[in-house]
Protein backbone atom coordinates (compact mmCIF):
# COMPACT_ATOMS: atom_id res chain seq x y z
CA UNK A 1 0.00 0.00 0.00
CA UNK A 2 1.22 3.36 -0.88
CA UNK A 3 0.75 6.50 1.07
CA UNK A 4 1.11 10.08 0.28
CA UNK A 5 1.62 12.02 3.36
CA UNK A 6 1.37 16.12 2.48
CA UNK A 7 3.88 17.09 5.24
CA UNK A 8 5.34 20.05 6.83
CA UNK A 9 3.96 19.13 10.24
CA UNK A 10 4.92 17.37 13.84
CA UNK A 11 2.09 15.02 13.12
CA UNK A 12 2.81 14.48 9.60
CA UNK A 13 6.48 13.26 10.92
CA UNK A 14 4.96 10.88 12.78
CA UNK A 15 2.53 9.66 10.91
CA UNK A 16 5.27 8.58 8.60
CA UNK A 17 7.05 7.18 10.92
CA UNK A 18 4.58 5.38 12.00
CA UNK A 19 3.59 4.16 8.63
CA UNK A 20 7.24 2.93 7.48
CA UNK A 21 7.12 0.57 10.13
CA UNK A 22 4.58 -1.37 8.84
CA UNK A 23 5.39 -4.34 6.67
CA UNK A 24 3.51 -3.96 3.26
CA UNK A 25 3.60 -0.11 3.22
CA UNK A 26 5.08 2.38 1.33
CA UNK A 27 5.04 5.90 3.04
CA UNK A 28 6.27 8.95 0.52
CA UNK A 29 6.05 12.72 2.40
CA UNK A 30 5.87 15.39 0.12
CA UNK A 31 7.30 18.77 1.78
CA UNK A 32 6.70 22.17 -0.26
CA UNK A 33 10.51 23.21 0.00
CA UNK A 34 10.08 26.12 2.52
CA UNK A 35 12.41 25.19 5.39
CA UNK A 36 16.23 24.72 4.20
CA UNK A 37 17.00 21.72 6.84
CA UNK A 38 13.67 19.82 7.58
CA UNK A 39 13.63 17.17 10.47
CA UNK A 40 14.45 13.98 9.30
CA UNK A 41 11.65 11.64 7.71
CA UNK A 42 10.80 8.12 7.55
CA UNK A 43 10.19 6.60 4.52
CA UNK A 44 10.65 8.16 1.12
CA UNK A 45 10.40 12.25 0.38
CA UNK A 46 9.85 14.47 -2.03
CA UNK A 47 10.54 18.27 -2.18
CA UNK A 48 8.95 20.72 -4.31
CA UNK A 49 5.23 21.43 -5.47
CA UNK A 50 3.26 19.17 -7.90
CA UNK A 51 2.04 21.67 -10.57
CA UNK A 52 -1.43 22.70 -9.60
CA UNK A 53 -4.69 20.11 -9.17
CA UNK A 54 -3.95 18.34 -12.58
CA UNK A 55 0.28 17.68 -11.81
CA UNK A 56 -0.57 16.16 -8.69
CA UNK A 57 -3.61 13.84 -9.97
CA UNK A 58 -0.71 12.74 -12.63
CA UNK A 59 1.91 11.88 -9.25
CA UNK A 60 -0.98 10.04 -7.93
CA UNK A 61 -1.65 7.88 -11.14
CA UNK A 62 1.95 7.30 -11.88
CA UNK A 63 2.87 6.70 -8.20
CA UNK A 64 0.14 4.44 -7.86
CA UNK A 65 -0.84 6.03 -5.07
CA UNK A 66 -3.30 4.16 -2.85
CA UNK A 67 -4.30 7.14 -0.24
CA UNK A 68 -3.71 10.44 0.42
CA UNK A 69 -2.72 11.91 3.77
CA UNK A 70 -3.24 16.27 3.73
CA UNK A 71 -1.31 16.47 7.33
CA UNK A 72 0.15 20.14 5.94
CA UNK A 73 0.05 23.17 8.40
CA UNK A 74 -3.31 24.46 9.12
CA UNK A 75 -2.94 28.12 6.83
CA UNK A 76 -1.53 25.61 4.26
CA UNK A 77 -4.87 26.48 1.98
CA UNK A 78 -3.82 25.87 -1.43
CA UNK A 79 -2.29 22.62 -1.37
CA UNK A 80 -5.13 21.16 0.87
CA UNK A 81 -7.39 22.39 -1.90
CA UNK A 82 -5.36 21.02 -4.08
CA UNK A 83 -5.41 17.49 -2.55
CA UNK A 84 -9.09 17.56 -2.39
CA UNK A 85 -10.21 17.97 -5.96
CA UNK A 86 -7.01 15.91 -7.24
CA UNK A 87 -8.26 13.02 -5.23
CA UNK A 88 -11.71 13.54 -6.77
CA UNK A 89 -9.85 12.80 -10.16
CA UNK A 90 -8.40 10.11 -9.84
CA UNK A 91 -10.58 8.36 -7.21
CA UNK A 92 -7.74 7.81 -4.64
CA UNK A 93 -9.14 7.90 -1.00
CA UNK A 94 -8.01 11.49 1.18
CA UNK A 95 -8.31 12.54 4.72
CA UNK A 96 -6.98 15.58 5.98
CA UNK A 97 -5.02 15.14 9.62
CA UNK A 98 -6.07 18.98 11.40
CA UNK A 99 -4.75 19.10 14.87
CA UNK A 100 -7.44 20.83 16.87
CA UNK A 101 -7.30 24.88 17.22
CA UNK A 102 -6.25 26.67 20.70
CA UNK A 103 -9.09 27.99 22.69
CA UNK A 104 -8.74 30.74 25.57
CA UNK A 105 -9.52 30.13 28.85
CA UNK A 106 -10.23 32.24 31.75
CA UNK A 107 -7.31 35.10 31.85
CA UNK A 108 -6.63 35.33 27.73
CA UNK A 109 -6.72 38.48 26.17
CA UNK A 110 -7.45 37.35 22.73
CA UNK A 111 -8.46 39.34 19.73
CA UNK A 112 -9.77 37.20 16.41
CA UNK A 113 -9.51 38.45 13.34
CA UNK A 114 -9.35 36.54 9.74
CA UNK A 115 -6.01 38.22 8.28
CA UNK A 116 -2.72 39.37 8.42
CA UNK A 117 -4.11 42.75 7.23
CA UNK A 118 -6.61 42.22 10.10
CA UNK A 119 -4.23 41.89 12.58
CA UNK A 120 -2.03 45.02 11.62
CA UNK A 121 -5.17 47.03 11.94
CA UNK A 122 -5.55 46.15 15.26
CA UNK A 123 -2.27 46.88 16.65
CA UNK A 124 -2.14 50.50 17.04
CA UNK A 125 -4.32 49.99 19.39
CA UNK A 126 -2.71 47.18 21.26
CA UNK A 127 0.99 48.02 21.90
CA UNK A 128 3.77 49.82 20.24
CA UNK A 129 6.26 46.71 20.89
CA UNK A 130 4.81 43.59 18.83
CA UNK A 131 6.01 39.57 19.22
CA UNK A 132 5.30 38.34 15.48
CA UNK A 133 4.72 34.62 15.42
CA UNK A 134 2.99 34.68 11.99
CA UNK A 135 5.74 33.23 10.08
CA UNK A 136 8.07 34.12 7.41
CA UNK A 137 5.70 34.69 4.92
CA UNK A 138 2.97 37.46 4.44
CA UNK A 139 4.93 40.13 6.08
CA UNK A 140 4.18 42.97 4.13
CA UNK A 141 1.10 43.34 6.02
CA UNK A 142 2.95 44.94 8.87
CA UNK A 143 5.22 47.14 6.67
CA UNK A 144 2.79 49.75 5.78
CA UNK A 145 3.79 53.36 7.08
CA UNK A 146 0.64 53.31 9.82
CA UNK A 147 2.53 50.88 11.32
CA UNK A 148 6.16 52.46 11.25
CA UNK A 149 6.14 53.62 14.65
CA UNK A 150 6.04 50.02 15.94
CA UNK A 151 8.59 47.68 16.83
CA UNK A 152 8.90 44.26 15.95
CA UNK A 153 10.18 41.02 17.38
CA UNK A 154 10.06 38.67 14.29
CA UNK A 155 9.99 34.73 14.98
CA UNK A 156 10.23 32.42 12.24
CA UNK A 157 12.68 29.30 11.75
CA UNK A 158 14.03 30.43 8.37
CA UNK A 159 14.81 34.07 7.14
CA UNK A 160 11.46 36.06 6.84
CA UNK A 161 10.96 37.22 3.07
CA UNK A 162 10.66 40.91 2.60
CA UNK A 163 8.77 43.81 2.57
CA UNK A 164 9.56 43.83 6.52
CA UNK A 165 8.39 46.05 8.92
CA UNK A 166 10.39 49.38 9.44
CA UNK A 167 11.30 48.33 13.05
CA UNK A 168 12.15 45.14 12.89
CA UNK A 169 14.20 42.45 14.75
CA UNK A 170 14.79 39.09 13.51
CA UNK A 171 14.97 35.91 15.67
CA UNK A 172 15.64 32.60 14.27
CA UNK A 173 14.25 30.17 16.16
CA UNK A 174 12.44 26.89 16.01
CA UNK A 175 9.60 25.09 17.88
CA UNK A 176 9.57 23.49 20.96
CA UNK A 177 9.03 26.08 23.33
CA UNK A 178 9.07 26.04 27.21
CA UNK A 179 6.90 28.37 29.47
CA UNK A 180 9.51 30.18 31.02
CA UNK A 181 11.62 30.25 27.83
CA UNK A 182 8.75 32.43 26.81
CA UNK A 183 7.99 34.35 29.52
CA UNK A 184 11.64 35.70 30.18
CA UNK A 185 11.81 36.58 26.05
CA UNK A 186 8.30 38.39 26.31
CA UNK A 187 9.58 39.93 29.41
CA UNK A 188 13.48 41.20 27.65
CA UNK A 189 12.09 42.72 24.56
CA UNK A 190 9.43 44.61 26.74
CA UNK A 191 6.77 43.03 24.52
CA UNK A 192 3.21 44.63 24.32
CA UNK A 193 1.27 42.69 21.80
CA UNK A 194 1.30 39.15 20.68
CA UNK A 195 0.86 38.39 17.39
CA UNK A 196 -0.02 34.49 15.78
CA UNK A 197 -1.68 32.45 13.97
CA UNK A 198 -4.13 29.48 15.03
CA UNK A 199 -1.59 27.05 13.94
CA UNK A 200 -3.00 24.94 17.39
CA UNK A 201 -0.61 21.97 19.17
CA UNK A 202 1.89 21.80 21.76
CA UNK A 203 5.32 23.03 20.30
CA UNK A 204 4.27 26.65 20.04
CA UNK A 205 1.57 26.95 22.36
CA UNK A 206 3.86 28.06 25.60
CA UNK A 207 3.83 31.59 23.94
CA UNK A 208 0.20 31.93 24.84
CA UNK A 209 0.33 30.76 28.75
CA UNK A 210 3.17 33.25 29.46
CA UNK A 211 1.45 36.06 27.26
CA UNK A 212 -1.92 35.18 29.68
CA UNK A 213 0.41 35.07 32.80
CA UNK A 214 1.53 38.84 31.62
CA UNK A 215 -1.67 39.98 30.88
CA UNK A 216 -0.38 40.61 27.65
CA UNK A 217 -3.48 40.92 24.43
CA UNK A 218 -3.07 38.12 21.94
CA UNK A 219 -3.82 38.77 18.54
CA UNK A 220 -5.25 35.27 16.96
CA UNK A 221 -5.44 34.78 13.10
CA UNK A 222 -7.92 32.41 12.67
CA UNK A 223 -7.11 29.26 10.39
CA UNK A 224 -8.83 28.60 7.22
CA UNK A 225 -11.72 26.39 6.87
CA UNK A 226 -11.52 23.07 5.22
CA UNK A 227 -12.18 22.27 1.76
CA UNK A 228 -15.54 21.49 1.40
CA UNK A 229 -16.40 17.72 1.54
CA UNK A 230 -12.75 16.65 3.12
CA UNK A 231 -13.07 14.41 5.83
CA UNK A 232 -10.82 16.05 9.05
CA UNK A 233 -9.96 14.07 11.42
CA UNK A 234 -7.84 15.14 14.62
CA UNK A 235 -5.11 12.89 15.42
CA UNK A 236 -2.59 10.61 13.79
CA UNK A 237 -4.29 7.54 16.07
CA UNK A 238 -7.79 8.44 13.71
CA UNK A 239 -5.82 8.50 10.77
CA UNK A 240 -4.71 5.24 10.73
CA UNK A 241 -7.86 4.11 11.98
CA UNK A 242 -9.24 5.38 8.75
CA UNK A 243 -6.65 4.18 6.42
CA UNK A 244 -7.16 0.18 8.49
CA UNK A 245 -10.22 0.29 6.82
CA UNK A 246 -8.85 1.07 3.41
CA UNK A 247 -6.70 -2.13 3.71
CA UNK A 248 -3.70 -0.65 5.85
CA UNK A 249 -1.16 -3.91 6.58
CA UNK A 250 -0.72 -4.39 10.03
CA UNK A 251 -1.75 -3.36 13.46
CA UNK A 252 -4.70 -0.95 13.78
Amino acid sequence: MHVLVLGGTTEARRLAAELAARPGVRVTTSLAGRVARPAALEGDVRVGGFGGVDGLAAWLRERRVDAVVDATHPFAATISENAVRAARLTGVPAVMLRRPGWRPVPGDRWHDTASLTGAAALLPSLGRRVFLTTGRLGLAAFAGPDLAELHFLVRSVEPPEPPLPRHAEILLDRGPYTIDGETALLREHRVDVLVTKDSGGAATAAKLTAARALSLPVVIVRRPEPPQGARVLPDAAGVLSHLASLGLPGRV
